[in-house]
């Protein structure tokens, strides 16, 4: 049986993919790139000559360790850690090496400057030009001992990203409460109990199983009638990986410092003031300063809903709850008894409609709506039961991608949701490789026979996820470098995600989607009614707390020295700046914030603010022609999603909505116009 890792003939192998298959595959794949490397150093500068066959063999090295990282984020276990962490520096130092090659980017100025390059397709020159500015970002322009420096840099930054994501991941694991009495579970979904009764079932015990894992930890906090309960869970939560947890092991506090020097120093190698200046160098922000005023310029105008919000939640806990003084525990329970009063809507009201299949198939059919394409159950081998598998047709039956679904939360299993890619779009001698990619949430499976039901909130993150697996699927571009989300600036990678979110609050496609878990029937359209009035419920809050979490970001890379500023100190200062909600002294926010020291998002959160000024603005170009849903559904395909990185974001932008972009619709959309 050849190693499962180095089949690239068709899906990947994931129920034989072993931690001991790791290290062989690596080997081996290394050490064919590295010939590969050798060979276009000295072949001749053209796109097949050099280009093409390096292609080929990194393609085969980073499809094989995508597969490994993948597993290591859905299906974690010891061995598995221990043979990732034993090759990321090895994976990492070929990156370094590749990014500092002077032949190789030789090589590409060459092609750059032939008489050949003037006929390219706007892909290959993106690819060109991504080629170019990255053998600069990548140290190829310093001397020696700076290359060295930069890619020891590079190395251990990968190994600290690594260990700090382990280290949010074990402490969420490690910790469990059981709880033998029903009565203290008081306002708790029938689903989560049962799910909690089960979980302590598996571990052999009595009563209920309690988690800091988000199906189980965020309703504790919004429905749990007993304070006290709350309150313990919210500090458990709240000092993970911290020095204020119960394992000093696995305090990130020190990871944060050594990350935060390390792309100071990387950044300053090439010249640059700060990392966000190095950061913003690939994305459509022009420098930190503009990132800066957009922020602040959104706060300014959301803060005054944020205090309005605010106030209005700590005279109702005071009034109604009895709850003189609004501590952070109780934020997510006065807020959901407040909606309630306020609209006759909670979340917990609507979530037995929302149930598994229909909600794909409401999924599904937004997908056919808007692009004339359909999904399809498929079969694959998969890394854990649960998972689902699909594939995605257009309107003559052939193949255009698939993908896989992992729904349910589980220990071993990184928290969150997010898309990642398995297998590019790329045109190659034997044809079109179509694209695949994952799919992975975190949601509550289903219990007692009854299948998982979602909340509204969880359905709009299965569509923002959706929507960054179409931007993958649906790219007709074939070049690896800009094809699907490759070569896209990260502060317009939101966009597609953000976008399919909208179609979340549409009457007709909500109803198509709703089914209850015990009676079959639709959501109701008073009901409905009452959670679309309930929509921008605290927007002004919630859009604080994430320019908190964006500025916090932007000048921790900017305006911040590691070796004397104090981490908590600077958000601290950030919060007196934007937000409403205090958590305690003793939270330890930064060292779970994941985004920016383990998953790309350093100097980058802003993003999500950014994009979400294209998204909105994109969207209202299906408010304002809606019975031009496919029509204005196939321009968004052709010129935003088929595009790519081939062609810079803001220029896609221009070309589906005919100018640039509008703060307008945000506004709008977020009941904070005028």
């Amino acid at each position: 049986m050849t190693n499962p890792l180095l089949d690239f003939s068709g899906l990947p192998r994931f129920d034989q993919i072993r931690p001991e298959h790791v290290g062989p595959a690596i080997d081996r794949l290394l050490a064919e790139a590295e010939a590969a490397v050798k060979t276009a150093e000295t072949a001749p500068p053209s796109w097949e000559a050099f280009v093409v066959p390096l292609d080929d063999a990194t393609e085969r090295l980073y499809r094989a360790w995508g597969l490994v990282n993948h597993l290591q984020g859905v299906v974690n276990s010891p061995a598995l850690r221990e043979a990732y962490n034993a090759n990321l520096p090895r994976i990492t130092r070929f990156g370094s090496a590749l990014s500092q090659n002077l032949a190789l980017y030789a090589q590409y100025k060459a092609l750059a400057a032939a008489p050949e390059a003037a006929g390219y397709d706007a892909a290959r020159r993106k690819v060109l030009d991504n080629a170019l500015r990255d053998f600069r970002l990548g140290g190829a322009e310093l001397d020696e001992a700076g290359k060295a420096r930069f890619a020891a840099i590079r190395e251990e930054l990968s190994s600290l990203s690594a260990k700090f994501s382990e280290n949010v991941l074990d402490a969420t694991d490690a910790w469990s409460l059981y709880v033998q009495d029903p009565a203290e579970l008081a306002g708790l979904p029938a689903d989560v109990l049962s799910a909690c009764r089960a979980a302590a079932d598996r571990d052999g015990k009595p009563g209920y199983k309690l988690t800091l894992q988000m199906p189980c930890y965020l309703p504790v906090l919004a429905y749990a009638d007993d304070r006290a309960l709350r309150e313990r869970l919210y500090r458990a939560n709240a000092v993970l990986a911290s020095e204020l947890g119960p394992d000093p092991a696995l305090d990130n506090g020190g990871n944060i410092g050594r990350i935060l020097a390390l792309r100071a120093e990387l950044a300053a190698l090439l010249g640059f003031a700060s990392y966000a200046e190095y950061s913003v160098a690939t994305k459509m922000a022009d420098s930190p300063a503009q990132v800066l005023e957009f922020l602040r310029d959104l706060a300014a105008r959301a803060r005054p809903h944020a205090q309005r919000d605010r106030a209005e939640l700590e005279a109702f806990a005071r009034d109604e709850l009895g709850l003189p003084t609004l501590q952070a525990w109780d934020l997510a329970y006065a807020s959901d008894k407040l909606k309630q009063a306020r609209y006759s809507f909670s979340e917990q009201e609507v979530k037995p409609y929302f149930t598994e299949d229909k909600v794909l198939g409401g999924l599904f059919d937004v997908i056919e709506g808007l692009y004339g394409l359909k999904v399809q159950p498929d079969s694959a081998p998969v890394w854990h039961p649960d998972v689902r598998f699909f594939r995605l047709v257009d309107g003559d039956g052939r193949l255009v991608g698939q993908f896989y679904l992992d729904l349910y939360a589980r220990e071993g299993k990184r928290g969150g949701a997010w898309m990642d890619d398995c297998r590019n779009r790329r045109d190659t001698a034997d044809g079109v490789q179509t694209p695949l990619v994952y799919l992975v949430c975190n949601f509550g499976k289903g219990g007692d026979g009854r299948p998982a039901t979602f909340s509204h909130r969880e359905v709009t993150t299965l569509f923002h996820e959706m929507g960054h697996g179409l931007h993958q699927l649906l790219t007709r571009v074939g070049e690896l470098g800009v094809a699907g989300i490759n070569g896209v600036e990260w502060d317009a990678v939101e966009l597609p995600s953000q976008f399919m979110e909208n179609f979340c609050w549409e009457w007709q496609r909500v109803r198509a989607m709703t089914a209850h878990v015990d009676s079959g029937e639709p959501l109701p359209r008073a009901l409905f009614d009452r959670m679309l009035a309930a929509k921008n419920f605290q927007s002004g809050m919630f859009t604080v707390r994430q320019l908190e979490f964006a500025l916090f970001d932007m000048l921790l890379h900017s305006q911040f020295d590691p070796a004397s500023d104090d981490v908590l100190e600077l958000l601290e200062r950030v919060r007196d700046e934007v937000a409403v909600n205090r958590p305690p002294a003793w939270h330890r926010f930064p060292q779970q914030f994941n985004h920016i020291f383990a998953g790309g998002y350093g100097a980058g959160y802003y993003s999500y603010k950014w994009a979400e000024v294209l998204s909105a603005d994109a969207y209202a170009a299906f408010e304002e022609a809606p019975d031009q849903v496919a029509e204005t559904g196939a321009r968004f395909r052709r010129e935003v999603l088929a595009r790519g990185g081939s062609r810079d974001a803001a220029a896609n932008f221009q070309a589906f909505r005919g100018r640039a972009p509008r703060i307008d619709a945000l506004l709008r959309h977020s009941g904070m116009a005028g």
